[in-house]
């Protein structure tokens, strides 16, 4: 079946999240004078990571609201270091210490290079969409700023407004269905393997996985592995393309 469509995952695939992170973290920490609690700058992100991805699922469940999970985070971080006051934080202490962090991480964003231009060699000959496992107006300000919304108009589905995080096969229909095709005629393409990649492909679609890291993983059958976005051009339409 020929590919019509090609939906995106964000944060990691089109947008540099990780790097964004880093300096964020570390340029707050420093400020903090905080960085030199930890054995290592990569021990402090990978800390950081942990408490992050454990508390943003439970916002993507429902548990708690966006604004909720940061102040989990920033309570939790700083109990690790044992610099949590006595009588804890308020939500006012910890949402101006997120906000700091916040601040850097986000004076950083940015786009990864491969991003827009192979969006605008994909555009003449696909619809082009995104499915996150975020909210859509978070993720819309943030295509927004990468200077990459306008490649996707209306054809952006967000977890928070589905009702269900990747890789729930719901999810990535919904995202087939914004651009008006049937999940044998879309491509999803997305960095993490058992969210994005094998979601994608238990969901009925075209699953290419972002392996930008080189892992060595070896996908299962019915996924292709790309190192770039520059890799997704021949991969869908072949190498004539000039």
């Amino acid at each position: 079946m020929t590919i019509r469509g090609v939906l995106f995952d964000v944060d990691d695939t089109l947008f540099d999240y990780t790097s964004s992170e880093q300096a964020g973290l570390l340029g707050h920490l420093t400020a903090e004078g905080l960085l030199g609690l930890f054995p290592s700058p990569a021990d402090a992100v990978t800390v950081w990571r942990e408490i992050m991805e454990e508390e943003y699922t439970r916002y993507l469940t429902g548990e708690l609201t966006f604004a909720g999970q940061q102040l989990t985070r920033t309570r939790r971080f700083l109990s690790h270091l044992g610099r949590l006051p006595v009588g804890g934080l308020s939500d006012e202490e910890a949402d101006l210490w997120f906000g700091r962090y916040r601040e850097l991480r986000n004076a950083v964003w940015e786009a990864f290079p491969d991003a827009d231009p192979v969006l605008r060699r994909l555009a003449p000959r696909f619809r082009l969409g995104v499915v996150s496992n975020s909210s859509l107006a978070y993720q819309q300000g943030k295509l927004r700023a990468i200077g990459l919304l306008d490649h996707f108009g209306e054809a952006i589905v967000c977890a928070v407004e589905h009702g269900a995080p990747k890789p729930d096969a719901g999810i990535f229909l919904a995202g087939c269905a914004t651009l008006g095709l049937p999940a044998d005629q879309v491509a999803y393409v997305g960095d993490k393997y058992d969210i994005d990649a094998v979601g994608a492909l238990e969901a009925g679609l075209r699953s290419y996985w972002l392996d930008r890291a080189a892992t060595g993983i070896t996908p299962l059958d019915g996924i292709t592995v790309i190192r770039s976005l520059d890799e997704l051009v021949p991969a869908l339409i072949g190498p004539e393309l000039p």
